[in-house]
């Protein structure tokens, strides 16, 4: 069993106090998810790993409970102050592992789960894990996931040397590691301006409630690349491409009085740009899109605009302002005093009216997973889902390992023209896909 950390992990201001006088202030991105919280509503991502043997639950257990204590700010509980929601640790017990169910990412209420907010499943030979997104992003789910995994394997008697996403469970956690990075890095001398014109939304018909559609596409890396290549992009430039093309797609099918931009909400990993070794959330989101109001596009010149886009706005000079705007807000010394109650009121009327109007679909991409070479033959493939949209349209995550790309769909809408357009586009240009669904068969085609 892993050393308890908490005491080990504390800034020299907390050094003096109890374990239980421990907590962590809700970084720059997580403010704003538990404002969205709603009954049927969490910003729940999921992560899971498919590994070439079963899974055994007694020791998937054993490995989350030698595990968690070595992420502080995972194994905590969310509270509510005047001002601020902040985290605090959890020593009740648990999480348990259990049993996956046909709707991931299900909506994560604060005082279930004995408060815990993060959940493992496993299912045949697959262990997810789902974690609300006030305790971090992608980067930090992967390495609670991949150190897991590794413990998991331990036990298993296949010992997994800690290197890349895998910690030493005995170690205690670099303070870096709990920081929000965001503060160190909103330092530019100009808040940027944010897009703000309204774009195209699907229109679907909405699920039942604690219904999420899921479809896979699983393909191979090479193929992706070569078909890449032959358009001047990378993967990411391309797989953005074609999704913009699915959604133009999909405007011009539906009946519209008028056209409207199509928008990608796409979350950047800002460990690319500034260092920093935080589990917590440090992304922020661009937005590429086209507008078919200044005339019909071809796919090769939405592959260009995308090449172009990529290159003049992911760099570190734009995301710097970027953060920097996000965080003047949160410096305002008028803000800081506002009652909470006010402060949630105002963010989810901006991101209901405002933000959330912003994109026609979400898609991030954690690229290629490095993965321990100690690791790499127990493991078949990974994936990644952003979960539940916030409205009526359709998320995509990427990830690959090896030679193995998933791309993910998850959307709480019955129809699935989208995905359809986009995996149609991806077999014209000569890619294989493989398709694998939680839907009944026939209500994808």
């Amino acid at each position: 069993m892993a050393k308890h950390p908490h005491s080990s992990a504390q800034t020299p201001k907390q050094s003096s106090k109890s374990k239980k006088d421990v907590w962590y202030k809700l970084d720059l991105s997580a403010i704003v998810y538990p404002t969205l919280q709603r009954k049927d509503f969490s910003s729940v991502y999921r992560l899971s790993v498919v590994l070439k043997e079963a899974i055994d639950p007694v020791l998937l257990q054993k490995a989350l409970d030698q595990t968690l204590p070595r992420f502080p700010t995972y194994k905590v509980a969310i509270r509510k102050g005047l001002f601020w929601r902040y985290l605090e640790p959890n020593n009740r017990p648990g999480p348990y592992v259990m049993e996956d169910i046909k709707n991931p990412c299900m909506p994560m209420p604060f005082k279930g789960n004995n408060r815990y907010l993060v959940r493992v499943y496993y299912y045949g030979h697959r262990i997810a894990l789902e974690a609300h997104h006030c305790l971090g992003d992608g980067t930090g789910g992967m390495c609670l996931l991949q150190t897991l995994t590794a413990s998991y394997l331990g036990l298993l008697g296949h010992p997994i040397k800690p290197e890349g996403f895998v910690l030493d469970i005995g170690s205690d956690p670099d303070p870096e590691e709990l920081e929000d990075a965001y503060m160190r890095y909103a330092n530019a001398q100009v808040c940027p301006p944010r897009p703000a014109e309204k774009t195209y939304r699907i229109r679907g018909t909405k699920e039942p409630f604690y219904t999420l559609n899921i479809i896979d596409g699983i393909l191979s890396v090479k193929e992706v690349m070569t078909v890449a290549k032959q358009y001047n992009a990378s993967i990411t430039e391309y797989l953005n491409a074609v999704l913009l093309y699915a959604l133009l797609q999909k405007q011009s099918a539906d009946f519209h009085l008028r056209l409207r931009p199509v928008r990608i909400a796409m979350p950047v990993n800002l460990r690319r740009f500034f260092p920093s070794k935080t589990l917590r959330n440090f992304i922020t989101m661009v937005y590429p899109s086209i507008d078919p109001r200044l005339g019909e596009y071809k796919f090769e010149e939405i592959v260009e605009h995308i090449h172009h886009y990529m290159r003049y706005y992911i760099n570190d000079k734009f995301l710097r302002g970027d953060i920097t705007t996000n965080a003047a807000t949160q410096r305002n010394p008028f803000i800081r005093v506002v009652p909470l109650f006010i402060k949630d009121f105002v963010v989810r009327t901006f991101y209901t009216k405002v933000q959330d109007k912003n994109s026609s679909a979400g898609l991030t991409n954690m690229g290629a997973l490095p993965v321990p070479k100690d690791m790499k033959p127990y493991i078949e493939r990974f994936d990644i889902y952003m979960g539940q949209p916030f409205s009526s349209r359709t998320n995509c995550a990427i990830i690959s390992f090896e030679d193995i790309l998933t791309i993910n769909f998850a959307s709480s809408i019955v129809e699935a023209d989208v995905e359809r357009f986009f995996f149609r586009k991806l077999v014209q240009d000569g890619i294989h896909v493989k398709i694998e669904s939680n839907r009944k068969p026939g209500t994808y085609s």
